[in-house]
């Protein structure tokens, strides 16, 4: 489903998120946003798909990002922050295709996430939480339609993946990798993860390391 990843990149990994990841800002419109300083990788997904599981799965704290069962939740751009070392910044944003929102703060969120998209110089890229149960849906493929338009790169992870078979998973994999293809900001590699069994999370982390040596 992934190439192999270089062990030094896992471990690199490992240590720089066993470090301290704190909560920093909370951003409810592009003028409220933090300064621009260290990398930064944002979390994109519909609402319960998992971001805020799968960030507390990434550090290895229960608590550092809320979750709730109550779809759309999130209304803001959630910034967490590592140890001084790290030099990377996890971005939480808000969940689309949640039906019950109004129509006035759906496009709210939109506008926040369009804008923080295109001005962001600090942005390196954005993983596209999809749950692994469903695969791509057409709300997500208007978000990839967006990230091409907005020439942010961005990386499919599929969420879930122990509670899907393994043949189905990798049909799954195959099937996403095929739509990637249609899209010139897609990164051409799917990561799969659990945030309940922790499958994956080392090789979300070394994507990360590997894109922090390539901005440096």
């Amino acid at each position: 489903m992934t190439d192999a990843i270089d062990p030094d990149l896992i471990e690199r990994g490992r240590k720089m998120f066993a470090g301290d990841w704190h909560f920093i800002w909370a951003s409810p419109s592009i003028e409220t946003l933090p300064p621009m300083g260290r990398v930064e990788v944002a979390f994109a997904g519909r609402s319960n798909v998992g971001k805020s599981s799968l960030i507390n799965a990434l550090t290895g704290r229960n608590a550092l990002a809320r979750t709730s069962h109550t779809p759309g939740r999130t209304q803001e751009l959630i910034f967490f922050e590592g140890p001084p070392n790290a030099g990377l910044r996890l971005v939480d944003m808000p969940g689309y295709g949640y039906a019950a929102a109004s129509k006035a703060k759906v496009a709210s969120w939109t506008s926040l996430i369009h804008h923080f998209l295109q001005g962001r110089a600090t942005l390196a890229r954005v993983y596209v939480l999809i749950d692994g149960r469903h695969g791509l849906k057409d709300v997500d493929l208007d978000i990839l339609k967006t990230l091409d338009k907005a020439a942010v790169s961005y990386q499919i992870v599929l969420t879930k993946a122990d509670q899907v078979k393994a043949a189905e998973l990798a049909e799954r994999v195959t099937a996403t990798l095929a739509a990637l293809a249609k899209h010139p900001a897609a990164f051409p590699e799917v990561l799969t993860t659990s945030s309940r069994t922790g499958a994956g999370m080392p090789e979300l982390r070394a994507a990360m390391i590997r894109l922090l040596d390539e901005r440096r």
